[in-house]
């Protein structure tokens, strides 16, 4: 079974590097390979998606510094951390600060990947979440303001002629302007609407 996502490795040691690399994708996972902080730094997308898996220490930037800049560019991706047994509070430092996890070298292959295999998810779960929340707001940024004052009515469980009354307008307009925006927010009823519009709270 392939797991969606890519796990980008960065160690400046190539035989972990390597043997990371085998592991992984032994388990169906994507995996990219970098030996030193500035090498993925260099090759860094906004658009990039999966996970980091990232040795606390390296020559030259170290894996914290570059969790820190990439904490500063909103890059998102799940970090977990590799460390030494003196490296623990480094990493408890950089899970307050959102790193996703750390692990102990030497680490037991199998819940490595698990630990991977749940940051990949999480990953894409929030990248879903965010398509929908901006889908949801480019819909609602497309009513006027009179569909948003019925909508809000409808929302609210009011009747088209309490909503007509309301709003000082005929109830055949009310039908048309609930048409138009049943039809703009991609619904078929008030319970759909009502479904979607949750998702904002």
């Amino acid at each position: 079974m392939t797991t969606s996502g890519t796990v980008f490795i960065v160690d400046d040691d190539e035989a972990i590097r390597d043997a990371l690399a085998w592991l992984f994708q032994s388990r169906g996972v994507t995996a990219r390979t970098f030996g030193s902080a500035e090498q993925f730094l260099a090759e860094w997308r906004p658009d990039l998606r999966g996970c980091l898996v990232l040795d606390i220490r390296m020559d030259g930037m170290t894996g914290l510094e570059l969790f820190d800049r990439l904490t500063e560019l909103r890059a998102g991706l799940p970090v977990i951390f590799l460390t030494g047994h003196g490296d623990v509070p480094m990493a408890v430092e950089a899970l307050k600060k959102g790193a996703r996890d750390f692990v102990e070298k030497p680490f037991n292959d199998n819940d490595l990947v698990d630990r991977v295999i749940e940051a990949l998810a999480w990953e894409a779960a929030q990248r879903e979440s965010a398509a929908g929340a901006a889908s949801l707001a480019a819909r609602l940024a497309g009513l006027t303001l009179r569909e948003r004052q019925v909508m809000d009515r409808v929302l609210a469980g009011k009747l088209n002629k309490v909503i007509a009354d309301d709003l000082g307008i005929t109830m055949r307009t009310v039908e048309v302007h609930r048409a138009h925006v049943f039809e703009k927010m991609g619904v078929k009823t008030a319970v759909e609407l009502a479904r979607i519009m949750a998702q904002r709270r």
